[in-house]
């Protein structure tokens, strides 16, 4: 019987959820979280060829100045980037009429360009981090085999038993960078760190409205966290699913997040939009 919901495709011959096909993306990748930033960022390409969406999905590419880049929106989560990641793949690497696998594999750039929250006084509003390791607390990479191998194991054990973190949670999980973009993009000075994925932005980042969260001591553990002299920056919730499908994937992946407001003291910064842009200005330039 053939997999007909294995790989699934439009009337028109476009991967399911991301309505795109395989030339409308390019081997430089960048996943914002808002539709409505990609737009805001598509400005600064020139020669746009391909403006594209679906449900969350927007897609830009264009160029700037002599590559070509593709911008698009992911929406907020990790169950979105498993959609973004797997789609992008199999635009490149499977034959879309046929499901069969191609013999040599295309590795894309994926640079995240997000917003995120601060968790060390150290980390002001304002300020850009560089994801060195990004920890997830969503368990979306467990339902994938052969995860091992990529995961920075040690400091998973040494964080959960800091947190005294509960048997009823799903394992943290902890991938890096990619090692090439991590040195090509340090030279923009941006501050380096560990970045939690959360798999939600209130109780799972330690907010309270109406509900009380279940260690309401968690934002101040994690501020104070230190392993082999590395800290935990920010709080965001999709560079785990990222960095690790990319790993298991064969492609290349980076975050750089914009910090909009501080979880220590309280700072936010309302009107971000001028930084954002200028942290896309620097990403476009060393792609």
């Amino acid at each position: 019987m053939e997999k007909k919901t294995e790989l699934i495709t439009n009337k028109d011959g476009s991967i399911f959820h991301l309505n795109l096909l395989p030339g409308d993306i390019a081997e430089r990748i960048v996943i914002v979280g808002d539709p409505g930033r990609v737009d805001m960022l598509g400005s600064m390409l020139h020669d746009v060829r391909v403006r594209k969406e679906n449900r969350e999905f927007r897609t830009i590419t264009g160029t700037f100045d002599t590559n070509e880049i593709t911008i698009i929106s992911s929406g907020i989560g990790t169950d979105n980037i498993d959609i973004l990641i797997n789609e992008l793949d199999a635009l490149v690497n499977i034959d879309l009429n046929t499901g069969i696998v191609k013999e040599d594999p295309v590795s894309l750039t994926f640079i995240r360009l997000g917003t995120s929250g601060g968790l060390r006084e150290d980390v002001p509003a304002g300020s850009c981090v560089l994801t060195e390791t990004a920890i997830g607390f969503d368990g979306l990479l467990h339902f994938y085999e052969g995860y091992d191998w990529i995961l920075d194991t040690r400091l998973s054990d040494v964080l959960v038993e800091y947190l005294e973190w509960p048997d009823t949670l799903s394992y943290p999980y902890a991938v890096n960078a990619n090692k090439e973009l991590v040195e090509l993009f340090q030279k923009e000075g941006f501050r380096k760190g560990i970045t939690i994925s959360a798999p939600g932005f209130y109780a799972p980042q330690g907010r309270s409205l109406r509900l009380e969260t279940f260690d309401n001591e968690i934002n101040k553990k994690l501020s104070e966290f230190s392993y082999l002299g590395r800290t935990i920056c920010n709080y965001e919730m999709e560079s785990s699913a990222i960095y690790g499908l990319s790993a298991l994937l064969g492609h290349k992946a980076l975050t750089v997040c914009l910090v909009i407001g501080n979880r220590v003291t309280g700072e936010f910064v309302n009107d971000y939009k001028p930084l954002m842009t200028d942290l896309a200005q620097k990403v476009f330039r060393l792609l």
